[in-house]
């Protein structure tokens, strides 16, 4: 039986046809998408910035970031605000767009294991899948987001 301390409260963030899971420590808010101000020249990942508590944010797609297509937004669109661990934003934050909002959940060693590596691309975002009872969610790869990020920035 596993102990409170070997549990992380983490997030499962609805993709268009996937699943992120994250620890709840990396997100500062889950807001809904309001008015996006496209960037110039930016990958189509990066969807542009929105006002958030007075200041832009950087909002990415992390199907476009997979290379597969952007969503659509909806009504149901929300975006996860995370907060940036590698100090090379300037904004200390940045925003994945999902479509849903997101579910806590609390997981251990007796629910969480490793699916596959799936041989990832090296410049996509993912460290792997993970199997979660029925879910088969990805766990992402915050500092690489963050370093694709910080190229948009200087090329801005």
């Amino acid at each position: 039986m596993s102990t409170a301390a070997e549990e992380l409260y983490s997030l499962l963030v609805p993709l268009s046809e996937d699943r992120l899971i994250v620890p709840r420590a990396c997100v500062a808010e889950v807001v809904r998408l309001s008015q996006l101000e496209r960037l110039e020249g930016a990958h189509s990942w990066m969807l542009g910035t929105v006002n958030w508590n007075g200041r832009p944010l950087q909002v990415i797609s992390f199907e476009g970031a997979l290379g597969k297509e952007v969503p659509v937004t909806t009504g149901r669109t929300r975006v996860v605000v995370f907060y940036a661990i590698t100090g090379k934003l300037k904004a200390g934050h940045f925003g994945i767009v999902t479509q849903g909002f997101p579910q806590l959940v609390r997981v251990n060693p007796d629910v969480l294991k490793l699916e596959a590596k799936d041989d990832w691309p090296e410049d996509v975002p993912v460290h792997c899948r993970v199997r979660m009872i029925n879910e088969f969610p990805l766990i992402p790869d915050l500092e690489k987001i963050e370093a694709m990020l910080e190229r948009e920035e200087l090329q801005a």
